[in-house]
Formats: C-alpha cells, structure tokens, sequence
C-alpha cells in the first residue's frame, strides 16, 4: 500500500475541487488555478505560490474528462491562475523533499500523463489549448504551458517562465518540460542551455523571441487578447456548438484486502506471488447502436464505463499497489457483443461523443504502455479477447492462448479496424505495427482476418499471440512463466519492458517516457538530489548542497 497508509483515490468531481476554478462562457472554458495552501493530499506542506502535488492534478485530470465529455460545446480551454502575479510556482518542492522515490515517479507519471492527454486532445478531438500566463510560470507551471497549442505571457516586466530544477534542486527540468522545449517549441539547444540554468527564467520580448512563449501583452491588454486568441482557435475547431453532454456520473468501485471491483472490470490480488489477475467483462446484452440511444445511456454505454473503470483502476493500482509487480489481463464474456461495439464505434466515429470515447480508451490502453508492470494476457475458455479488448493483449508483454478444439466453446480472437490505428501507442503507431516493427507483410495477413474468428493456431502463426498451449500443457506452462518473472529483479524487469514496448519510432513522448522518465528515475536517488545535503532537501533552509562531484 502508499507510504501514507491510507489510499489514493482519483475520483472526484467540482463539487470537491479545492485548487481549480472550471467556467464556461459558450465556446470557451476557463480553467483558473487557485492553490488551496492547506489543501494539500498528503500532511506537512503548504502548497504556496499555486504550487501544485497529486491533488492538483488529479483535479485539472477530472477537469479536462468534464470538458471533454460534458462539455462538447466548448473548442477552447483557457488554463489560467486567479492568484497575483503568479500563474504556477510548479510541483511543491517540500512534497517532493518529504516523498519517497516512489511517491515521486508515481507522482510526475500522472502529472505527464494528464499533460499528455491534453495534447492528444488537441490533435484528434478538436480542443484547443491557451495558456494565459498572467504572472510568473516555473517549473511544472511552466510545462502545463508548454503541454497547451499556444503560451501567451503577460509582459509586466517580472513575469517569466522558468525551468529552474538544475540550479535549485540538482533534478532535470521538469517531467516532459525539457524535452517539449526543443521538440514542439523548437527552441535552439544553446538557448536551452542557458534558459534551464537560469533561476530567475526568461521574460519579455526574449522569451518571444527564443519561442518559449508565442506572445507577451502589456498588462492592459492581457485579457482581452487572451480571449480573442482563444475564440479565433475556436472558430478552427469542428466540436459542436449546439451538442446534448453526458454527465460522468460517478464510478461505483468497491474495494476491499484483496479485491477491487466495478461493475465491468474486476482486480483479484495475490500477495504471496505478487499478482493480480484482471478481469475485464464485456457488456451482458446488445449495446445502444444509435446516437440518441448512446446519448440516453450516457455514462453507462458500455465502451465508456468500461474505459473509465479500467482507467482508475490502472490509477489506483500503480499508485496504492507498489508490490504487486505482475498484472494478468483476462476477459469474459460474448465476443460477439464486442464486436457489435466495435462496429457502432466505427460507424459513428466522427460523431463527437463517439470520438471522444475513443479517446478515452486511446489514453487508457497508453497508461498500460507506460505501467512499470509485467503484462501478461491469458486468453482462454470464456474469453472474448476481439476488437478493442485485444488491445489489452496487444499491450502485454506476453500473451498466451488456450489451443483446446474439444472445449464446449472453442477459444478465438478476432480483429476488427479499430485494431489498425484508432488506438495508438504514444510512438503514433498501432499495437499491431509496432509487434511487427511496420512489416507489410504480416501486417497485411493480420489485416486479411478482419471480422474472422481466429483459432489459437492460426494466431500463433500470424505471430499475434505469443504461444498457443493445449490444455494439458497450460497449466503447467502458465505456472512456470510467473514462477519465473516473479523471481526476477523488479528494476531490471522495469528497464527490460520499458525499452522493448517502445521500440523502432520515437516521438517526444516516447522521448519524455523513455529517456527522460529514466534519467529523472536515477537523479530522484542520487545523493546530489535526494541524500541528506542533497538540493532537494535542503531547498529552503538556507543551507548550501554538498555535491558529489563526479560525474557517473
């Protein structure tokens, strides 16, 4: 469990929200920081300065899912602060000094992961982005503003934006805000030098002019610019003006010691061999296939309740469930009915709730990309691994099937278009592309069974399934394959799955994931950063760091 004893929890609605202040007017949201200082998730900080932790950001997550499914009138989001002269001081340096190594990574995953989400947002579902820097943006502030389509930065000779973490806390800038500096902004390398070893940040005409913002506005016309830049962005947007939302009702999960269950997803945990075993269900009965049937169920069509339970529980496990190293994905229940999804989620796909469903489950298969879990799919009796759920098992590690042609109900997968693009990893490609490194060929004869059912032999030898057991072996092998992961190495097991899921394309996220993330990972248990005269302990007490001065 968390170091604090007490679990972490994802779900909330603005009813709760202590640091974020959600308006609409038409067209355009404004979403305005407001740091509780009191308020932060965990005892012993103060969040000053709109300086954020894991709270923050689980609020500014739930934020975007109201917009984007609540809300499909909105094409522009204004991300903002109500504070004086400060947009966002960027994660709370105390929570981070008083975290474990854990805490921390667990804690900058979710934080690049909802930035991510707002790009992915920008680029297939027509919600723009503005940040209106209206004070000063370090740090974490800074890479919210960078994650958005356009920075404007009020120019009132003290407001700069700043990645300041090399010289104040002996970290690398940010989680993702160094790499987005020179991948989207395209700031020259030697500019990025000197603007993430400066303290005090850029401000003014320079930061326009080295692109770490897009404009700077005199104080008096900071508003009014901001807003007409947002509603030009929304003109270009296709988000209809005049659409019915759906309300994210809340989830209903119950958990207990061993179990956490909702009503189509269902985690079984194994503590002595540090497993938990996953099951995720599909719908009992035929699914609404029409607009308007889709829109009456609301929260509960099957593809988006299932995509939003399987999303916090891949949240609440990474983060309350530390030790539990080996993550076995199953499903249950009529292929067929899958597959009736999978074609109304085709045929409607440019509809805007069915476009953001999408989506929704485009980000959640992505958090299992990037879980530093083993992933293994079981595919056997009573399985319906077909369309979109054989995406789970495209995303594991390892996948085994049940080759057993005298069971009652013989074991098939089946592909269908969705498998071909509609969920990309964060390389850009299909699951499918990347097992087979973009190869026509097999790519191709994966592609010739659409809509077929597919028996275990034929899937191991189109080289979509890892091995094809019959059912006296399946037993035996499944023991010995999580007998033997089990006893390996947790961190090694990390980097070997880390570099293997991502491999050929690299795109800036996988840059922010892969290289990035890693060093980051080092640096949180390096002495310089983390001992006990590192940076980031000592920020704050007016004590200098003592650094070890070699360079590993």
């Amino acid at each position: 469990m968390t170091e604090a004893s007490t679990l972490v929890d994802f779900r909330t609605d603005p009813s709760q929200y202590k640091h974020w202040v959600l308006t609409f007017d038409g067209e355009i949201a404004t979403l305005a920081m407001d740091v509780s200082e009191d308020g932060g998730i965990r005892p012993g900080y103060k969040l000053k300065l709109n300086s954020y932790d894991l709270g923050v950001d689980i609020e500014l997550h739930d934020a975007l899912q109201r917009i984007r499914f609540e809300h499909p009138e909105v094409r522009t989001v204004v991300v903002t602060s109500l504070k004086d002269r400060i947009f966002c001081s960027g994660a709370n340096i105390f929570m981070l000094g008083l975290s474990t190594h854990a805490w921390k990574v667990n804690f900058c995953k979710f934080t690049n992961e909802t930035r991510n989400g707002i790009e992915d947002s920008s680029r297939h579902s027509g919600l723009k982005f503005v940040a209106g820097l209206n004070g000063a943006c370090a740090g974490g502030g800074y890479e919210l503003a960078l994650a958005c389509d356009e920075i404007l930065l009020i120019d009132d000779r003290s407001s700069a934006v700043a990645l300041p973490e090399v010289p104040l806390l002996g970290v690398l800038p940010g989680t993702g805000g160094l790499t987005r500096v020179t991948d989207k902004r395209k700031v020259r390398h030697d500019y990025a030098d000197i603007f993430c070893t400066l303290v005090e940040g850029v401000r003014g005409q320079r930061a326009k002019d080295w692109r770490l913002v897009d404009d700077v506005i005199k104080p008096a016309q900071f508003a009014e610019h901001v807003k007409s830049r947002a509603g030009q962005l929304a003109a270009k947007s296709d988000r209809p003006r005049d659409a019915r939302g759906v309300s994210l009702t809340p989830l209903k999960r119950m958990v207990s010691d061993n179990d956490v269950e909702y009503e189509y997803v269902h985690v079984q945990i194994d503590r002595e061999k540090r497993l938990a075993t996953w099951t995720v269900r599909a719908p009992q009965s035929v699914v609404a296939q029409d607009i308007d049937a889709i829109q009456d169920q609301g929260a509960a069509w099957w593809p988006l309740q299932m995509a939003r339970e399987l999303d916090d529980a891949i949240l609440h496990m990474r983060a309350n469930e530390l030790d539990i190293g080996t993550w076995i994905f199953k499903t249950r229940g009529d292929p067929a009915l899958v597959l009736a999804v999978d074609d109304t989620l085709q045929r409607l796909a440019d509809h805007w709730l069915v476009r953001e469903t999408i989506g929704m489950l485009r980000r959640t298969l992505a958090r299992l990309d990037v879980t530093s879990r083993s992933l293994f799919a079981l595919i056997e009796e009573g399985s319906c691994f077909v369309g979109t759920l054989f995406e789970l098992a495209l995303a594991c590690d390892r996948s085994y099937m049940l080759d057993d042609p005298d069971a009652g109900k013989p074991v098939h997968i089946a592909l269908t278009g969705l498998n071909f693009g509609h969920y990309p990893m964060v390389t850009g490609q299909s699951r499918i592309d990347r097992r087979f490194h973009e190869e026509t060929e097999p790519v191709e004869a994966a592609r010739a069974t659409l809509e077929s059912l597919i028996t275990a032999g034929k899937a191991q030898s189109l080289g979509l399934v890892t091995f094809s057991l019959d059912s006296m072996d399946w037993d035996d092998e499944i023991r010995i394959a999580l007998e033997e992961r089990r006893a390996l190495s947790p961190d090694a097991l990390t980097g070997l799955e880390a570099n293997l899921r991502f491999c050929g394309i690299e795109t800036m996220e996988t840059r922010i994931f892969g290289r990035l993330t890693a060093w980051q990972n080092w640096i949180f248990n390096r002495p310089n950063a983390a001992g006990d005269k590192g940076a980031l302990k000592l920020y704050g007490k007016g004590e200098q760091a003592s650094f070890d001065w070699n360079r590993v």
